[in-house]
């Protein structure tokens, strides 16, 4: 298999997409993730695995109806695999395996039919001492966009998934591309306040535009930078409500067709109106664990 990703939405060839069968028992709050996951836990709201491989399903019919290779990770008993954005990430031809939650370790595992097939010289992991995670990393042709976060405090926060030691080892690999990193605004405890990754406050779409949430954004010009780089009039800045409930945690299969959630109703509408095909699925359940579309999806290959 040859990889290819240069940017978000090129014609999509190839995915991995996660599963959610045999996603185990509702976790413990010690065992939460993040702090949307810890709401819905204690609200007793928290995701039935049925529903959720129902949402999956639907994506991965889309998927294919679109002539998408769609790979699966191998089910683990009682493991969550939705997340499959999470565990590494294609730039160029290179696949970079994240360094993720240790005990999530598992879940890289489970795509070896998938690594076998690239080919070890394509496939690089990190020093142990550069954390990272896919939801940060955006290629976009000649630029990578990194959201990470840098203060003394940074083992303080289990929403803190990438450091700058990540983003000065991407930018050695890919010496030819512009790595630009966004400090992302953390807490463990409260959803609304929490950019987990890039993508929860930011996605470029389409040739020229991009969903972004300024309050994502730990520094307003880096923020204003992105407003700027798009320009205002092809920005589509999401509420608060709407970052929480993942708006722009959306997928591209092309440049003209994305897959949203179905009650994301602005967003869908202002999508339609600017000339994309809108595939609307429930995804509702599986965004109750801070992740939605892309967090799901691992491109592997685009035109």
């Amino acid at each position: 298999m040859k990889l290819n990703i240069e940017n978000e939405t090129s014609k999509l060839k190839a995915v991995i997409l996660g599963t959610a069968e045999s996603n185990g028992p509702i976790p413990s709050l010690e065992e939460a993730y993040d702090p949307k996951s810890i709401q819905h836990i204690k609200a007793g709201t928290y995701p039935k695995e049925a529903d959720m491989v129902a949402e999956m399903e639907a994506v991965a019919a889309v998927l294919k109806k679109y002539d998408v290779t769609v790979y699966r990770p191998q089910v683990i008993q009682d493991y969550n695999q939705i997340f499959s954005r999470d565990i590494a990430f294609v730039i160029e031809d290179k696949l970079v395996k994240a360094n993720i939650l240790p005990d999530r370790e598992r879940e890289y595992e489970a795509i070896q039919h998938v690594l076998d097939q690239i080919g070890t010289e394509n496939i690089i992991e990190l020093p142990e001492e550069c954390h990272v995670e896919g939801g940060d990393v955006m290629p976009y042709n000649d630029y990578i966009f990194i959201g990470t976060y840098s203060g003394a405090d940074y083992s303080d926060y289990i929403t803190a998934r990438t450091n700058m030691d990540a983003v000065i080892a991407l930018q050695e690999l890919f010496p030819h591309k512009t790595v630009k990193s966004f400090e992302l605004r953390k807490s463990n405890t409260d959803p609304k306040e929490n950019a987990l990754h890039l993508d929860c406050c930011f996605q470029p779409i389409g040739k020229d535009k991009a969903i972004l949430h300024k309050n994502g954004f730990l520094v307003e010009r880096e923020y204003e930078w992105l407003v700027d780089f798009f320009g205002k009039e092809n920005v589509f800045e999401i509420t608060k409500d709407e970052m929480y409930n993942m708006n722009s945690n959306i997928f591209s299969i092309s440049e003209d067709v994305v897959i949203s959630e179905k009650n994301f109703t602005r967003l869908n509408t202002w999508l339609c109106e600017n000339g994309f095909t809108v595939e609307e699925v429930a995804y509702a359940e599986i965004a109750k664990q801070e992740g939605l579309l892309r967090c799901s999806t691992m491109p592997l290959i685009r035109d």
